[in-house]
């Protein structure tokens, strides 16, 4: 009778840890390239949304047409990437190496990019409206600014905050010979 008991216990256990729903895990769906070497790789025309690239070295990786909005870049080395037309709303990129980068007509809308540098960078069209850029960053980039973002129709400059280029100022030599 005890072995029955026993029995008939171990089996409603089992039924009881089976019903038991599995535990939810993180969604794994997302693209995980932390440490990742894509040096050179080939990544445009995809949707990399949400991804993690932290700390990958990603120099004179093809990003064009990728959408890569919300994703982590944080420490990425993105040296002479091809970023052309790549969506980058919202993602984080903080201390991301971006120098000599083609960030042409990219929408960078609201990301964060603190500690992060473009020098040399291309940066025609490229819409940073919202964009968290050190000062020191803008203040260069407002030197070579210039287009319109494609997509979003907004100019690089004024997106950056740049002040106005000065009107061109008429000195006396430009009236001479005109009555």
């Amino acid at each position: 009778m005890k072995l029955l008991k026993d029995l008939l216990a171990l089996f409603l256990l089992a039924i009881c840890l089976v019903s038991i729903p599995a535990p939810s895990f993180a969604d794994n769906s997302r693209v995980n390239f932390s440490y990742a070497d894509l040096a050179g790789k080939d990544l445009s025309n995809q949707n990399l949304q949400a991804g993690v690239f932290a700390a990958a070295d990603m120099r004179e990786a093809k990003l064009s047409n990728s959408n890569l909005s919300n994703g982590i870049l944080t420490e990425a080395n993105l040296l002479k990437a091809n970023l052309q037309n790549a969506d980058l709303s919202g993602a984080l990129l903080d201390r991301v190496t971006l120098d000599f980068a083609d960030l042409s007509n990219a929408i960078l809308v609201d990301t964060v990019a603190t500690r992060s540098r473009f020098y040399d960078a291309l940066i025609t069209g490229a819409d940073f409206t919202g964009a968290l850029v050190d000062r020191y960053q803008v203040k260069l980039m407002c030197q070579r600014a210039e287009g319109i973002n494609p997509t979003t129709g907004v100019s690089t400059r004024e997106s950056l905050g740049c002040p106005r280029a000065p009107a061109a100022v008429k000195t006396r030599g430009d009236n001479l010979g005109q009555s």
